[in-house]
């Protein structure tokens, strides 16, 4: 059986826009033909699963027909939060098996913002880990520490060490040469250029050398980002005939910052251009 491939949206702090990332990334691959499992490890919230949920009566409602991925059942959420590590963890190795069995091509995970020991049994699966981080040096705190002096980047920081951990798990279970590709991007950028921005961009490169990530673009703070979630709409879903929202130039351009982002990730994507005069 082909192994899917398993991509991690990783990141301890809360607020960095995982979940949007993930379902972002979903429906891109959903629109380049690919089959799709997700499976929502931020277990009280959900955001991902109840956005492919709200996708799923959108479409029903309005009569439209649009790509769907799959979803392994874990049971109540909730329930689930408070359960035991172990059973957290069994019922995550359970989704994780369906996906597989079901031969989807990738596999998303979504994981919580924190260091639990279901995110690190995620993590120590994933071909991809993605990243995101906000224009702060609030957020890079997590990926290194840096001299409040000078600024100097000093060392390598938790996450980064959960990432190194993970690594090392894949390494000793699947051999030396299997490799997880990190990319980290910045998310949610202000569209005006941040005033320490360049700062932050030295330390990044720095870092990214040090502990082997990659730097790739995200998703800038755009409304049209937020607005067609309720929908379970992405912008990768706009077409001529599905536009739930008035179109514009904005849409073009998130449209565009989707295809820089699967890019960087190193997939194909096929999202058809977005007529605004239609």
């Amino acid at each position: 059986m082909t192994q899917p491939h398993v991509i991690v949206l990783g990141n301890e702090k809360g607020g960095a826009g995982k979940s949007t990332l993930a379902i972002h990334i979903v429906t891109g691959l959903l629109h380049a033909g690919r089959t799709v499992a997700i499976i929502d490890l931020d277990l009280r919230q959900r955001s991902m699963q109840r956005f492919f949920t709200n996708r799923l009566s959108w479409v029903e409602a309005n009569g439209h027909t649009l790509p769907q991925p799959m979803i392994p059942d874990m049971g109540d959420g909730k329930a689930l939060a408070k359960a035991s590590v172990d059973e957290q963890i069994i019922a995550f190795e359970r989704a994780f098996d369906e996906a597989v069995a079901q031969g989807v091509e990738c596999i998303l995970i979504d994981t919580p913002g924190g260091d639990t020991a279901v995110s690190s049994a995620a993590h120590a699966r994933a071909d991809q880990i993605v990243t995101p981080m906000n224009d702060s040096f609030v957020d890079f705190d997590l990926l290194g520490e840096v001299d409040p002096v000078s600024l100097e980047l000093l060392k390598p920081s938790i996450y980064s060490e959960s990432v190194w951990e993970a690594r090392k798990v894949r390494a000793i279970s699947q051999g030396r040469n299997a490799t997880i590709d990190w990319l980290v991007v910045t998310n949610r950028l202000a569209v005006a250029e941040a005033r320490n921005r360049k700062r932050l961009e030295e330390r990044m490169n720095k870092l990214a050398k040090r502990v082997g990530f990659r730097v790739g673009p995200g998703l800038r703070d755009r409304v049209i980002y937020r607005e067609l979630f309720p929908f379970g709409l992405t912008v990768a879903d706009l077409s001529n005939d599905i536009r739930p929202v008035a179109v514009s130039l904005a849409h073009v351009a998130a449209r565009q910052e989707l295809r820089n982002l699967m890019k960087a990730m190193g997939l194909e994507q096929a999202m058809q251009p977005l007529d605004v005069a239609a």
